[in-house]
């Protein structure tokens, strides 16, 4: 795996201006980009992602272009096939379980049926354990269920590579040890590139094969 990032985006907002200007190439199974809040991590992510366009430069995945501001390409989200996976999860609070991670394969406006099905939404709710949870909606479920979710919704697609957005940050202290154990195992199983950004040492300790520092909009080391 191998990504290359090479970008420069500046965000504004009354009394600030931030500057990211991000260059590195990440060639492990599992990469951590790890710095303070408001280094620039979910900027960075999120560009990769191609959920926010850079003013400048050039992101490559094995060596496809994703995004190349001087030969003007820029792959929308959902052509880049990577599984994202957000800070807050972002569920839809009005679907259940089951309706939420057969959107990861869903294409159009209208929401999943109730009892939306198939292979692969089936699997995931299966390994996840997820099926006893299958029909209720994220307001009943507990913060690893919801985690989960998300997690199996990013998956159910079969992404080349995750990109994970401080995953353990929204749980209690005391379930993010056995939610870490839980992805280890799960990464071990999949076998999929990680890419994860985190302020947290000890997501670093567990998934830093290697390790990106960013701080004040660059990467250092």
């Amino acid at each position: 795996m191998s990504f290359e990032v090479d970008i420069r985006k500046t965000v504004s907002s009354p009394g600030r201006r931030f500057e990211l200007q991000v260059r590195f190439t990440a060639q492990a199974r599992r990469t951590v980009i790890y710095g303070p809040s408001g280094a620039g991590k979910t900027l960075t992510l999120q560009a990769i992602a191609g959920l926010l366009r850079p003013d400048a430069g050039r992101i490559a995945f094995n060596g496809e272009i994703l995004f190349d501001s001087g030969a003007h390409v820029a792959l929308p989200a959902r052509q880049r096939r990577f599984g994202y996976l957000f800070q807050d999860y972002a569920l839809f609070p009005q679907l259940n379980v089951r309706q939420n991670v057969a959107f990861g394969l869903h294409g159009g406006w209208l929401n999943p049926p109730r009892d939306a099905g198939g292979d692969a939404v089936e699997r995931w709710l299966a390994a996840l354990e997820l099926l006893p949870v299958a029909a209720q909606r994220p307001h009943q479920l507990s913060g690893g269920q919801r985690q989960r979710t998300a997690l199996a919704r990013a998956l159910v697609a079969a992404p080349r590579a995750l990109l994970l957005d401080e995953p353990f940050s929204a749980l209690d202290p005391g379930l993010r040890d056995r939610t870490r154990d839980e992805l280890d195992r799960l990464l071990a199983q999949v076998d999929i590139p990680l890419l994860m950004i985190t302020h947290d040492p000890d997501d670093l300790q567990r998934f830093g094969e290697q390790v990106l520092q960013l701080r004040d909009g660059a990467v250092g080391g």
